[in-house]
């Protein structure tokens, strides 16, 4: 199966070294290049690609507000965010915009090829340690404020496993501390997603925040 990809990035280096790297990859291939939000909404929306790669920082429209419109919209692309780490105020937005990945744009351009294949499959690229750090700050500012979720229709025992994917663990740590095989915390893990709508792993993060099941101790940093 072949990943489609777009590419926005308002430096037409960034695309052009990414599109070149990608060309010789027989299972991805570039179906369109955009130089703003804009021009990324209406190309996912044209050409319906698996994953958009997308910049933050772009004329007309950011990244964050262009993700918002084509995670709302009525394609399936996934947005793989690049962004730098110390950036967490574009993070923040784009975890609620619905973003599946989030790549550090000095990153060895395999890895952002690895990436893009990992959000393709389904998953979200946020890796365990980074997934503390992110969420803890996150949920520690007053804003945006987060409504109260109730979270209905799953057991006691997706509940804990949803606690523990917002704390961060992988699936391998969670069959882990519950005593369990990985097939079967992935099997969990698959029902979740289901069960509360979620697009990955990112929102069931959001969610289990919003739903009080984590929360951050004072004075973490």
């Amino acid at each position: 199966m072949t990943v489609r990809v777009i590419l926005a990035d308002d430096q037409e280096l960034i695309r052009t070294a990414l599109r070149m790297v990608m060309a010789d990859i027989e299972d991805v291939e570039v179906v369109g290049e955009a130089s703003t939000g804009a021009e990324a909404v209406s190309l996912t929306e044209e050409l319906g690609p698996d994953v958009v790669v997308m910049d933050i920082r772009m004329p007309e429209m950011d990244g964050i507000e262009a993700t918002r419109r084509i995670t709302a919209g009525s394609t399936d692309a996934r947005i793989v965010v690049l962004t730098t780490f110390d950036d967490d105020d574009y993070v923040y937005g784009a975890l609620y915009a619905g973003a599946s990945g989030f790549l550090v744009k000095d990153m060895a351009l395999d890895d952002i090829i690895g990436a893009v294949r990992v959000v393709a499959a389904g998953d979200a690229l946020i890796a365990p340690g980074v997934t503390r750090r992110l969420i803890r700050d996150f949920t520690a500012r007053p804003e945006p404020v987060r409504a109260h979720r109730e979270l209905s229709g799953i057991t006691d025992r997706e509940r804990e496993v949803l606690t523990l994917v917002a704390s961060g663990l992988s699936n391998t740590e969670i069959a882990a501390e519950l005593y369990i095989s990985v097939a079967t915390a992935k099997t969990y893990l698959t029902r979740l997603l289901t069960k509360l709508d979620a697009r990955d792993r990112v929102q069931l993060v959001i969610m289990a925040y919003e739903a009080g099941l984590v929360s951050v101790p004072r004075g973490a940093s």
